[in-house]
């Protein structure tokens, strides 16, 4: 298993992910003096695509900065796209070089990739140029002919349109279809259903178009018109039997999907005879303000737009629990240094979400090790690309730390940073947070996936050990910052950060792509919590504040066997989170969950592969963990395959072809987007409620995920178990209102 970090800090997202392979579509063959732009279409997932441009200088000379243009179909939009910055005017799409790849050499290519959203039908892109010529080289002159024999049908609320192919020099691209001068469609083949129109009368027109940008003349118009839409009167079918998991005051409910002969646009819950609650996505819901040790009994119907509702489902009876409230429940989030770049989350937003005021800990992600004195040190410098062995050596990222500057409207006490301020970034905001919620705990996480490279040397010695220790709570307990830029200096963040979380991805084992791993990591690493410990205790006898030390662990057994001296480390560990996640992802070609409960019963995998919480949760148990320092990790994000067969079991354990589109890292999507993508049509929630996952399917598409429902059946376990309480990674992966984090609170009292 393995969780990735990432950092989109000083240099352009772009330089961190791999360029796409372009393959060349058939088409003309470019003069040889003419550069090209060469457009690939990779994976496609039905409500989007992978693409790419590979440009090529054919000229003699270097190409000085390049500017790759094209329009988007209709209902298309520019997910993401690196290698190169970009603009959208409309639906016309401007790409620029970046700065770090100035000049094309004679002869050499570049590659841009992007992922293309779409709804409807796939269509290609329009109107290629490069440097403001036809991208297949300039030398296609020639307008495709007239699309021949157009016919338009109208249906309720659409119109069918079909037409005979027209013929190019080079190649017909595609075709617009119109309504006058409004675009209705883009296609590339002779045909085109337009769904949703009001009723009236249409003047179709079809054009025609190449590579080249060339149009033919439009064939057309045909009138139709579109009548009045017959009224649906035709009710959803019954949806399936909830499923009830009960908590003290809620009850988390789930069932299987109506069907209907337009679309199913909600379903509502009845407590008894009372409508509990309505939802309009997804087939779940949590029915909140219940009473403790009560009987309840609950239906479901389903609704379309026409207001036609199902007859109830059969019903659920089931009873809350006794409610035991344990106010030293641990509820543990991490906030990520990068989160205010590319996903626009900042400190505040852990405020007006409402996720400050449910939380115990608060962890900042990351603090790195320098690679040459092994103590912490922050500094400005990008990471690498993630494939790069020494991606992390001597990044960090004191600007978002405690250099940028924020304006009154996007600040937790609504203040406008000073050029002047020692302290100003992330830090600055934790500090205005922690004065509105003063018993919110604030540790710093040393490590992570990318920063965990140099734990080995040190902790080799004790001197090493000892100098760690000592460079770390001198940085970032006492608060005495480097000076970078005007900002910082000794003292600067004092009172900020309350403890400190280690975050070694893994003593002894595998992690990031060329970390120092060494046999001695184990009997070190307890050696070095001892010494975080030994110090942390000396100076709370001199300040008389108490500092927390904790730590995130593997949920592997073999890592734990080979790196984890369980009763060494959680002598001075006050708490510790253990990995609740990644237990399967795209690293690995066969579908399967990434953060269940309990092992599947139908999981294939073989024996060193089987992963669940309760087998994490054991490993420790038997090893002489105690469960009052135990907390275990919750993802706000999922993990996604592509091309991914259903089978009979709806795409779980079924071999993919490598990962599902992301909007940062293929294979890795945040919750809240994932939730967008269920809401959308196309995908379909199925849930395995003995071992306790879920996850969305479209028939190509498959991401495992935790949502409210999971869970609250999830904290159920973790207060059946006795445990200490829940981790969250990350905040930025929530909804705006913090429904995940919501979920974890009401479902840890």
């Amino acid at each position: 298993m393995r969780r990735r970090r990432f950092s989109l800090p000083l240099l352009a997202a772009g330089a961190l992910i791999a360029p796409l392979i372009a393959v060349a579509l058939p088409g003309g063959i470019a003069q040889a003096a003419a550069s090209t732009a060469t457009f690939a279409k990779g994976s496609d997932w039905g409500s989007g695509y992978e693409g790419s441009y590979t440009i090529k200088n054919n000229e003699t000379t270097a190409m000085n900065g390049w500017t790759l243009e094209f329009d988007l179909p209709a209902n298309n939009t520019v997910a993401s796209l690196w290698n190169a910055t970009y603009t959208t005017a409309a639906a016309h799409v401007t790409v620029k070089n970046p700065s770090w790849s100035g000049s094309l050499a004679p002869g050499a290519s570049y590659n841009v990739g992007f992922n293309i959203a779409y709804s409807g039908a796939y269509a290609p892109l329009l109107n290629c140029k490069l440097n403001g010529n036809p991208c297949a080289g300039g030398g296609d002159q020639v307008a495709p002919t007239v699309p021949g024999n157009l016919q338009a049908v109208p249906g309720d609320g659409s119109i069918t349109a079909s037409w005979t192919a027209s013929t190019d020099n080079v190649a017909v691209t595609g075709y617009d279809v119109f309504n006058g001068s409004t675009k209705l469609a883009t296609v590339s083949g002779t045909g085109s259903t337009i769904s949703g129109l009001a009723a009236g009368t249409y003047n179709i027109t079809v054009v025609a178009f190449d590579a080249a940008g060339n149009r033919s003349a439009p064939a057309g118009p045909v009138q139709v018109v579109v009548p009045p839409p017959q009224p649906d009167t035709q009710p959803p079918t019954k949806p399936g039997t909830p499923v009830a998991t009960p908590d003290s005051r809620s009850v988390a409910l789930s069932w299987a999907a109506s069907t209907d002969n337009v679309k199913v646009t909600a379903y509502d819950v009845y407590n008894g005879a009372t409508l509990a609650t309505t939802v309009t996505t997804g087939t779940s819901a949590v029915v909140s303000g219940l009473t403790p040790e009560t009987d309840y009994t609950f239906t479901v119907k389903a609704r379309d737009a026409a207001g036609n509702s199902s007859v109830a489902s059969s019903p659920v009876s089931t009873r809350t629990t006794k409610e035991v409230v344990n106010p030293n429940t641990l509820k543990i989030g991490y906030f990520t240094q990068w989160s205010i770049y590319a996903r626009g989350y900042s400190v505040k937003q852990l405020d007006t979400s409402g996720t400050a005021a449910k939380l115990t800990h608060l962890n900042y992600a990351f603090a790195n090790i320098n690679p040459s004195s092994k103590q912490c040190f922050i500094t400005n410098k990008a990471a690498g690309n993630d494939s790069d062995p020494n991606a992390g050596d001597g990044a960090g990222d004191a600007w978002a730390d405690f250099g940028k500057g924020w304006d009154a409207g996007n600040s937790v006490a609504g203040t406008t940073d000073t050029w002047d301020q020692k302290l100003a970034g992330n830090f600055n905001q934790l500090k205005q947070l922690k004065a509105k919620y003063p018993n919110l705990k604030m540790q710093i996480s040393l490590g992570g996936w990318s920063y965990s490279k140099w734990f080995s040397d040190a902790s080799l010695t004790d001197a090493s050990r000892k100098a760690l220790v000592s460079s770390c709570i001198d940085m970032y307990i006492k608060g005495n910052l480097p000076v970078i830029d005007g900002r910082g200096g000794a003292g600067s963040a004092a009172g900020i950060f309350e403890g400190i979380d280690l975050d070694w991805e893994w003593p002894n084992s595998e992690g990031h792509l060329g970390n120092v791993i060494r046999p001695a990591d184990k009997a070190n690493y307890t050696l070095l919590a001892q010494e975080f410990r030994r110090q942390l205790d000396a100076l709370t006898a001199t300040t008389g504040k108490k500092y927390t030390l904790s730590a995130f662990l593997p949920a592997d057994p073999a890592k734990i066997d080979l790196g984890i001296d369980v009763p060494g480390l959680f002598g001075a560990f006050d708490f510790a989170t253990i990995q609740g996640y990644d237990y399967h992802g795209a690293w690995e070609t066969q579908t399967n969950q990434q953060s269940s409960i309990k092992l599947a019963a139908a999981d294939p995998s073989t024996p060193d592969r089987q992963f669940s919480s309760e087998i994490a949760i054991n490993a420790y148990l038997t090893k002489g963990a105690p469960k009052s320092k135990l907390t275990l990790g919750i993802p706000f994000y999922g993990r996604g395959w592509t091309g991914v067969p259903r089978g009979t079991t709806n795409g779980l354990y079924q071999t993919s072809t490598g990962p599902a589109p992301g909007t940062y890292e293929n294979g890795y999507e945040d919750y809240h987007k994932l939730k967008t993508m269920a809401a959308s049509g196309g995908y379909t929630i199925y849930r395995d409620p003995v071992a306790g996952h879920a996850y969305i399917y479209n028939g190509s598409v498959l991401y495992t995920y935790d949502d409210p429902t999971e869970i609250l059946r999830k904290t159920a376990w973790i207060k059946a178990q006795g445990l200490a309480g829940a981790m969250l990674w990350s905040f930025d992966g929530d909804t705006a209102n913090g429904e995940l984090m919501t979920a974890v609170d009401s479902g840890l009292r």
